[in-house]
């Protein structure tokens, strides 16, 4: 099959294309300028801006399945509206791009924080409605944005699925990512404190097997949350002493994961 990954040089995407690489697919990875995570790898390298619409419909077409993972990530809110253009724009223009290639499904990732937060005191799962103006942060709006564009998508005849990890740790994270900065600046003592709490992990192998099960077994229209274990804070600094590195220019195709033997929360997909 042939499969184009948007965000292929990111932490989840160089994972995605070594997976789908090892399960014998042929991919097209869709990069913009930093090239590591992908460097050395067989695959059809395009250039090509999410929000330039008309690159990337050429970029998109002639494959069977696309894997969105292109984002903007910001805790700093979005002062250049960038945030909300890269991921609500740029996830119109590859929806319209998909449809206008006869792509065969959409896998979209969005976030664990597209959906709203409240009650903390109950479990999330995928029936949470998105999140809205109000108490969200304009990363979270962007990412319920985006799911509602592939909901507008689907109307008009598109296949796709939606997957929402957590927050993602794990190898071949060459930037690093925002999580892999954290695990660093723990390792070397660069942060004097740690809030009293914790969060939702997941490895970023799972994540990917997820987004893959998901291609493959997923209902048109659903959402799969992605989450494996939560862990306090405090629990996340004594792991990060202990975590395996990558080599920047050798990872391991597969390793063993953490959260393996929990796949089973990713209902109706195992």
């Amino acid at each position: 099959m042939k499969v184009a990954v948007t965000g292929a040089a990111g932490h989840v995407g160089g994972n995605l294309v070594r997976e789908l690489l090892g399960r014998g697919h042929q991919v097209r990875a869709i990069v913009r300028t930093d090239t590591r995570a992908v460097d050395g790898l067989d695959v059809e390298r395009v250039t090509a801006d999410v929000l330039d619409a008309d690159h990337l419909r050429l970029a998109l077409a002639g494959v069977d399945l696309v894997f969105h993972l292109a984002v903007k990530i910001s805790i700093e809110g979005d002062p250049d509206g960038m945030v909300h253009r890269t991921n609500v724009i740029g996830t119109r223009h590859v929806v319209e791009a998909c449809l206008a290639s006869h792509v065969k499904r959409l896998v979209h990732f969005s976030s664990i924080h597209a959906l709203v937060n409240e009650p903390y005191d109950t479990p999330m799962d995928e029936t949470r409605p998105l999140a809205d103006e109000g108490k969200a942060f304009a990363y979270d709006l962007s990412k319920a944005g985006s799911e509602r564009e592939v909901q507008a998508g689907i109307k008009r005849g598109l296949d796709a699925v939606v997957v929402n990890p957590a927050s993602i740790l794990g190898p071949c994270d060459f930037k690093p990512s925002r999580m892999g900065q954290v695990l660093l600046d723990l390792y070397f003592r660069r942060l004097p404190a740690l809030v009293n709490g914790g969060f939702d992990w997941v490895d970023v192998r799972d994540v990917v097997d997820g987004a893959i099960a998901a291609a493959e077994k997923g209902r048109t229209g659903e959402r799969y949350l992605l989450g494996v274990s939560t862990a306090r804070f405090p629990s996340s600094r004594e792991s990060a002493p202990r975590s395996p590195g990558c080599a920047r220019r050798s990872c391991p195709h597969r390793c063993g994961s953490p959260g393996s033997a929990r796949r089973s929360r990713w209902r109706g997909l195992a």
